[in-house]
């Protein structure tokens, strides 16, 4: 059996390091979605929505880099282009929203594609034994549920 550096089957690797890729392609989108909004936004809601997209998009920023410097740790290239990115993700770049409120549903579904591949990368790396991956898709999936039920409720 051949291991990693860091004493995980390769070949069990390969499969985490897709699903991350594929997740870190989701997140690069779901953050530039949240930067158009932040500076797009405007309307009555101005001043909370542009704040909550910011914070969101630091959340995103950090963790694409958390989920990169994942890759790198299994032995592996994370995807670094834009063209690689669009090619990738299932989340789609929003283009020329106007409606704050439909900002807020297209975050929700984003943030809702993103959890689903989170869970999925969860699966694979209790699996694999990978608890490093495990761990970080589980801080994940518990700060994301949290917005997700937040911005439920703003849609209400």
């Amino acid at each position: 059996m051949k291991t990693n550096d860091i004493g995980l089957e390769i070949k069990e690797s390969k499969v985490l390091v897709e699903k991350l890729n594929d997740l870190l392609a989701n997140y690069q989108i779901y953050y530039q979605n949240l930067r158009n909004f932040h500076w797009n936004v405007s309307g009555p809601n101005f001043f909370e929505l542009h704040a909550k997209f910011e914070e969101l998009y630091n959340a995103a920023n950090l963790a694409v880099d958390e989920t990169a410097e994942r890759i790198l740790t299994l032995g592996a290239r994370p995807l670094s282009s834009y063209q690689e990115y669009i090619d990738t993700a299932s989340i789609k770049e929003a283009k020329e929203i106007t409606d704050p409120m439909k900002m807020v549903e297209i975050i929700k579904s984003n943030m809702n594609t993103l959890l689903q591949l989170e869970r999925e990368t969860l699966e694979a790396a209790g699996a694999s034994g990978d608890e490093g991956t495990a761990s970080l898709m589980s801080d994940y999936i518990t700060a994301k549920e949290k917005v997700v039920w937040m911005l439920s409720a703003y849609l209400r």
